[in-house]
């Protein structure tokens, strides 16, 4: 069983409410949370405006399929979104 974490953050530029962070990034919990093989969380900085960390966790049997979906969630986060993307780190469990 192969187990990555994957905790990116998040700045919002010019984001006045709790609600449009929300709204901003709910993609994130939709198009992943959806995967039967990925958890999504927000974390730290949920009562702050214009900052956001989220958590993802992806268990496979295969370390390719793992690799790939932790990619693919960078790839969206970094690009897919109204939001920077000022950090990401994967850890291995």
């Amino acid at each position: 069983m192969f187990i990555a974490v994957l905790n990116v953050g998040f700045h919002l530029h010019g984001c006045h409410s709790l609600k449009e962070k929300r709204q901003r990034l709910r993609g994130l919990r939709d198009k992943f949370g959806a995967l039967r093989h990925v958890a999504v969380c927000e974390g730290a900085d949920n009562n702050n405006w214009q900052d956001a960390e989220w958590s993802f966790v992806c268990a496979s049997n295969q370390k390719t399929m793992a690799e790939s979906t932790i990619s693919a969630i960078v790839e969206h986060c970094a690009h897919g979104l109204d939001a920077e993307l000022v950090h990401h780190h994967i850890e291995w469990l």
